[in-house]
């Protein structure tokens, strides 16, 4: 859990924090820095409710019936699977044009007034605020009561990618965000595979879908939950021993395919490959 989970913190931290040193630079170099604190109340508003919707997830649901949990928790792993698809592969073509598009919006919120420009950073980072708060309610669920590794795991990836923010936005730091985003894209597929496979047993075991004694293995015996490798098989895939077969085929068909499609040569690729790297300098002409 803890290792998945930096991970899923500092992908979704970095997209956020190079969204805010995008329009932050873009405001200093032009000289607007009275739309700071703009984007900066829209930040904390997205900030504040990411952090609402994930607590409202995870400790307002625990009065429900244990049905009324694993639905809920089911349905809340499978949407988080859809966004971080959408989001991996969004970001494999968006990592060298989000500079542009960003300022873009910037600059024709600036002609709208003050909302508009608090309305760009809250939606700038919103996005993946509501992602993490998701993928943390699904992590708590598969880790289950009693650990605190969910929350330890996002929180050092957080912190991970604020302080890669403040180095790129320094010039400390060059990021080969292409590269950077497929490799962490290819790790998030098979983390996400796991989190699908265990939200579909949570609905099994809602009763919502069928096939919760029929497994595909059981291989309990020879990697025990409890062991060290057991542990560590959950925390980083999200293994786990005995497997019904709707859980296998999902995590094979869903691994299969989108790993193919996310490694399928861009056609563009070859042209942008030089154009990667982000520094405050490129951010902000």
């Amino acid at each position: 859990m803890l290792v998945s989970n930096a991970l899923i913190g500092l992908r979704e931290g970095l997209e956020a924090a190079l969204v805010v040193v995008i329009l932050v630079a873009f405001l200093v170099k032009t000289d607007r820095r009275w739309a700071l604190r703009q984007v900066w109340t829209g930040v904390a508003v997205a900030v504040a409710l990411s952090v609402g919707i994930g607590a409202l997830l995870t400790y307002g649901t625990r009065q429900l019936s244990f049905e009324a949990q694993e639905l809920i928790g089911g349905t809340a792993s499978v949407v988080a699977v859809a966004f971080v698809t959408a989001m991996v592969f969004w970001m494999r073509t968006a990592a060298r044009t989000i500079s542009g598009e960003l300022k873009g919006r910037l600059d024709q919120a600036l002609s709208v007034g003050g909302w508009a420009v608090a309305l760009v950073g809250f939606l700038g980072v919103g996005r993946e605020g509501l992602e993490t708060a998701l993928f943390f309610y699904a992590s708590v669920q598969t880790a289950g009561a009693g650990t605190t590794q969910p929350l330890v795991g996002f929180v050092i990836g957080l912190a991970v990618a604020v302080a890669l923010g403040v180095l790129i936005y320094r010039g400390a730091v060059r990021i080969n965000l292409s590269r950077f985003f497929r490799w962490t894209g290819i790790a998030l597929v098979v983390v996400a595979a796991g989190i699908l496979s265990y939200g579909l047993h949570d609905l099994q075991e809602a009763a919502l879908l069928p096939g919760l004694n029929s497994l595909a293995f059981d291989v309990s015996g020879a990697v025990p939950p409890d062991s060290w490798y057991g542990v560590l098989l959950k925390g980083t895939v999200n293994f786990t021993p005995n497997t019904t077969w709707l859980q296998a085929v999902a995590w094979t068909l869903y691994t299969a395919t989108v790993l193919t499609l996310f490694l399928r040569p861009q056609r563009s690729a070859a042209a942008a490959s030089s154009s990667q790297a982000v520094t405050p300098a490129a951010t902000a002409h």
